[in-house]
């Protein structure tokens, strides 16, 4: 059955563009689904050339009951962050913020291109909310948004760190931050400390940016599923 994404859906009905319906050669009758990344799943029945009728919809579909937050250096390789997106929109994820830390390797991201990826994925696994993207933003200033949740910095220096498997389940919302290939600096992990971030590992493997990234989102999504 084709998926669309219909982010402009409202009302009963919806009018695809005259590309999709002729490449897709679809009928009078045929049925399609329509997700439009708010939590809306609906059937549609195609009523004539253009037209289609709602026939139900689920709203609030995979709706989450914790919210994720992982705040991820961009890796020099931009296939790599791509495969991040892709994989944590599977596995499940509300809020990505691609930041700029000190030992930064790729300071520039399109956004758009980034957006497809995500959105491919999201129809891809049949999710009916799409994660929202921000802008690259330094990490001072993301350290210093407000956050009404749990908050974790990942980072691999030998001092005092928990386990992140062991501080997140039960956790309503939660923000991870994951630093760049050369890891935070010394002063950024102190100064994520100093605004109340909690030093976490992800296990004894030395792990890749995004496949930190990866492992927190797959932690926190397995330790607070429903």
């Amino acid at each position: 059955m084709h998926l669309f994404y219909t982010p402009d859906l409202e009302g009963s009905s919806y009018t695809l563009n005259e590309h999709a319906v002729r490449v897709l050669r679809l009928q009078e009758g045929d049925i399609i689904q329509l997700i439009d990344g708010k939590g809306n799943f609906s059937n549609a029945k195609i009523t004539e050339a253009h037209p289609k009728r709602i026939v139900d919809t689920q709203t609030e579909y995979g709706k989450r009951k914790s919210w994720l937050h992982i705040a991820v250096a961009p890796t020099k390789n931009i296939d790599r962050l791509e495969w991040f997106l892709e994989k944590a929109t599977e596995i499940g994820i509300d809020e990505i913020t691609p930041i700029l830390c000190e030992h930064s390797e790729r300071k520039v991201i399109k956004d758009d291109r980034l957006e497809k990826v995500i959105v491919s994925a999201m129809k891809q696994s049949l999710k009916a909310y799409l994660p929202k993207l921000n802008p690259l933003t330094p990490l001072s200033e993301l350290m210093d948004t407000n956050f009404e949740g749990k908050k974790f910095v990942a980072h691999c220096y030998e001092q005092d760190k928990r386990q992140l498997k062991n501080e997140v389940a039960g956790s309503l919302a939660s923000l991870v931050i994951i630093g760049p290939e050369g890891d935070f600096s010394e002063s950024e992990v102190d100064e994520a400390m100093a605004k109340g971030f909690i030093p976490v590992s992800l296990g004894e493997s030395r792990l890749r940016t995004e496949t930190a990234a990866l492992v927190a989102c797959h932690t926190c999504n397995l330790l607070n599923e429903d």
